[in-house]
């Protein structure tokens, strides 16, 4: 190596080094703390003393942590979908010549940019049994047959669905998302589906779900990794997962066992199996998708 390899070497780490460092202090170390304090008792207020798999052994006979498991995998198995479906359905009506159509864009995709708490603190009133809105709305139903509205954040049976409906209302991105994809379909491919006697269903099962497949496959990996890690709506909606925790999830729990019990240790063992967890659905995700996804340009 010159002088001037070496020279520019390190000019070229020196212009570099406050991203390094950046990425070695907020990223890089936190990950490693993390996995070893996953192997520690660690209260925060006391050293961490190693205590091997004890951390995972007791997340194994815990019920509550196994209660945050199956109210997360509820939500996830209900809300992803549901989600992915009525995002595709908003970006083919978008996706239409309807005039005024760029004003119809931004009222749909305005919603997923509100924050997160006041989501939740909106559908807060929303869902209340007594003064909700939603209720309120439904009471000249419900007692036509004699019946009250559910008290829905309050009810083991509504609190959970309570909270997959709070959630589509940020369908607005993937909705963004489906919607740039759509418009880059070739419009020769529609063309020749209609000489060939498609009608719009088979235009839309031959034509644009292949061509929309890479899109899809993105946001059912984003949508996996959100859905896995809700916590501010249902943090804010029902703060300890009430009734009888049928609202408490992976992420709260988590959240309470490292700011609220201190027990650092014991998170970071759940951060890690949460994190195996998304691991694996987003591979297996891959693996049973791989031979679907059309990539323009591949030859398939």
């Amino acid at each position: 190596m010159t002088r001037s390899d070496r020279r520019n070497l390190r000019n070229g780490l020196l212009f570099c080094s406050p991203w390094l460092i950046g990425l070695t202090v907020f990223v890089l170390y936190p990950i490693g703390a993390s996995v070893y304090y996953s192997f520690c008792e660690y209260t925060i207020l006391e050293p961490p003393q190693w205590i091997g798999l004890g951390n995972y052994a007791d997340l194994a006979r815990d019920e509550v942590f196994w209660k945050s498991v199956w109210n997360t995998a509820y939500y996830a198995v209900f809300a992803l979908p549901l989600g992915m479906l009525l995002a595709l359905s908003l970006a083919l009506l978008l996706n239409s010549g309807v005039r005024g159509m760029s004003l119809y864009r931004t009222l749909f995709f305005l919603p997923s940019l509100v924050p997160m708490i006041a989501l939740g603190v909106l559908w807060l009133w929303i869902f209340h049994g007594k003064y909700g809105i939603l209720n309120e709305l439904l009471r000249p139903i419900t007692q036509t047959v004699g019946a009250d509205p559910p008290v829905w954040l309050d009810n083991v049976h509504w609190s959970k669905p309570a909270l997959i409906i709070a959630g589509l209302w940020t369908v607005g991105q993937p909705m963004i998302i489906y919607l740039a994809g759509l418009q880059d379909v070739p419009t020769e491919l529609y063309e020749a589906a209609e000489i060939d006697g498609a009608g719009w269903f088979g235009k839309f099962r031959h034509v644009t779900l292949p061509m929309l497949s890479p899109v899809i496959l993105f946001n059912l990996l984003m949508g996996i990794i959100w859905t896995l890690q809700i916590f501010a709506v249902p943090f804010v909606m029902v703060r300890d997962g009430r009734p009888a925790r049928s609202a408490y999830f992976y992420a709260m729990y988590l959240y309470d066992c490292a700011f609220r019990y201190l027990q650092m240790g014991y998170a970071s063992a759940m951060a890690w199996i949460l994190f195996l967890i998304i691991l694996g659905l987003t591979l297996l995700a891959l693996k049973l998708t791989a031979r679907h996804i059309y990539y323009r340009g591949e030859g398939r």
